[in-house]
């Protein structure tokens, strides 16, 4: 039971349930950290999260995204960021996860470049999980975290050598820790993350040349990368580490970053290693800003291909700014996984794996994601084939430059009455393993985070409540049509009590009913929904 509990350091106090080994990861020292962090970073970090919403309001006026006249200067600068350490030149094929032990030990083990441990998208942060996370990274860098199986039938350990490198995604801007607050004030969640992961292991990691390197996530300006940076200098003066030690790849997975990508690597050039397209956010995005725009509605997720021009221009713009700048252009998530007892399911799944990963590879991508170990020899035969260097920063792209408005064209295509059904299926069945403490759940054999439910339930919203939008087969998409689909789930999913999160079904429908009834679109479906975990 989640309780109040002071501490030896002055206005702050711990909310969460007590876990076992607390004491050890949250000492008086390492909480005297976040403080300092919170007192110093927090009113910054408010600032340029009100800056967000004042320029949503503007996109909710009719402004249209656009590259800065203000920062002009700096796009056609000619500048570098610096060198990129050894342990970062290959990243040829990543595979990402949440942080609970097996998985931790698993993704380090499973011979990928690197493996993204993720606070983020794929965790639900409970306390529990989180502080579990922090444990488990902070005994794989030490190099004795183990897992045995609870029946006792199997004892992970982890590879004495040809370990993934590890990279750490902290939570984004947006998100609190509630179970921390300081001076009454929430801890932001990516202090937390990334503070208490440095804190413990930064000089370990250093001292083995191994960073600590990070992935930022949901950035959405040049400001917001220019707070990381501040961030992350001051943690390195107070932990003693030289400047830039800390390198860091950013995801841009909004459609505001990706007029500002330029400005992003040089608000971070003295750390910066590269940038990631985050597709799934990116989508989820590209929805969220023109959740008013009745003219840039998308068709259901699965025609939102990377083949989609907008999607296309925003790879090859990635690819040319960072090859310019010295920096990796990373490709994006494979979140297919193994399909069992169907072969041939199962070999078109991975020849969209292999067509994905080739289209990566030949525009230019020094590297990229897959959710699953199964994936990781898929890909990496293809970028092996077609990449024999450790990466293609030689590659420029001088013949690409997409402009303002084909980065923000809309999709053609429909929207299915499966489609539809399915929209609602994923985001009810991610919400209820979310709300159990999962964040990480194979659906339909995709593995389903944060990201992917963000965009069945913002197309659900905007469908919705636009008007006059069809099925391909005239149905109109309306609340009578998304009442039945919710009123047939309990029943589709009879078998529920088996599913990740079955006994909050029930809970997540009424969610998602509210989220999608509202006249205003909610930011992220994790804010309402965190309040309902421990």
């Amino acid at each position: 039971m989640a309780s109040v509990m002071a501490t030896p350091v002055s206005g702050l106090t711990l909310h969460g349930p007590a876990q076992p080994g607390q004491e050890d990861l949250l000492s008086p020292a390492a909480l005297a950290f976040l403080t300092e962090l919170h007192r110093r970073f927090e009113p910054l970090r408010q600032a340029r999260l009100a800056a967000r919403r004042d320029r949503q309001a503007r996109f909710d006026a009719g402004e249209l995204p656009d590259f800065r006249a203000d920062t002009r200067a700096i796009r056609e600068g000619d500048w570098q960021v610096a060198d990129l350490p050894k342990a970062l030149l290959d990243r040829r094929v990543e595979i990402t996860g949440p942080v609970e032990p097996k998985m931790v030990i698993n993704a380090l083990n499973s011979g990928a470049k690197v493996y993204m441990a993720d606070f983020e998208d794929s965790t639900a942060p409970t306390w529990a999980n989180l502080l579990i996370g922090q444990r488990a990274l902070r005994k794989a860098v030490a190099g004795t975290l183990d897992w045995m199986a609870p029946d006792g039938s199997k004892h992970y350990v982890l590879n004495q050598e040809n370990l993934a490198v590890l990279m750490v995604r902290p939570r984004g801007w947006h998100l609190d820790e509630k179970n921390v607050r300081i001076d009454g004030e929430r801890l932001s969640g990516s202090l937390f993350d990334l503070g208490l992961f440095a804190f413990h292991n930064a000089a370990a990691l250093a001292a083995k040349d191994l960073g600590p390197y990070f992935y930022l996530p949901k950035l959405q300006s040049m400001e917001e990368a220019a707070l990381w940076d501040e961030v992350l200098a001051f943690i390195e003066v107070r932990l003693g580490l030289p400047i830039g030690q800390m390198k860091v790849t950013v995801l841009i997975e909004t459609l505001p970053a990706a007029f500002e990508m330029d400005e992003i690597l040089h608000a971070l050039r003295g750390r910066m290693a590269g940038l990631n397209c985050g597709r799934w956010d990116y989508i989820f995005s590209y929805l969220k800003t023109f959740r008013k725009h009745r003219d840039r509605v998308l068709p259901e997720r699965s025609q939102v291909t990377m083949t989609q021009p907008f999607l296309k221009a925003y790879s090859e713009l990635l690819i040319k700014t960072c090859h310019r700048r010295g920096a990796l252009a990373m490709g994006g998530m494979a979140a297919q996984i193994p399909i069992s007892g169907d072969d041939e399911a199962n070999e078109k799944a991975l020849a969209r794996v292999r067509a994905d990963k080739l289209r990566e590879v030949s525009a230019g991508h020094d590297g990229t994601w897959v959710a699953h170990p199964a994936l990781i020899p898929v890909a990496q035969e293809i970028f092996d084939a077609h990449m024999p260097r450790a990466n293609q920063r030689h590659l420029l792209r001088e013949d690409v430059g997409p402009s303002r408005d084909e980065l923000i064209k809309p999709s053609v295509g429909t929207i299915t009455r499966a489609g539809f059904d399915n929209s609602v299926e994923v985001c009810v069945r991610y919400l209820a393993a979310w709300l159990d403490g999962q964040g990480c759940v194979p659906i339909h054999w995709l593995m389903e985070d944060a990201a992917t439910a963000e965009i069945s339930r913002t197309q659900l919203w905007q469908w919705l409540h636009h008007g006059g939008l069809h099925l391909d087969d005239g149905t109109p998409v309306d609340f009578t049509l998304f009442d039945r689909a919710l009123l047939a789930l309990p029943s589709k999913l009879a078998d529920r009590m088996r599913l990740p999160g079955g006994s909050k079904i029930n809970e997540a429908i009424a969610l998602l009913d509210q989220l999608t009834d509202s006249s205003e679109l909610a930011e992220f479906l994790t804010l309402a929904a965190y309040e309902k975990i421990q």
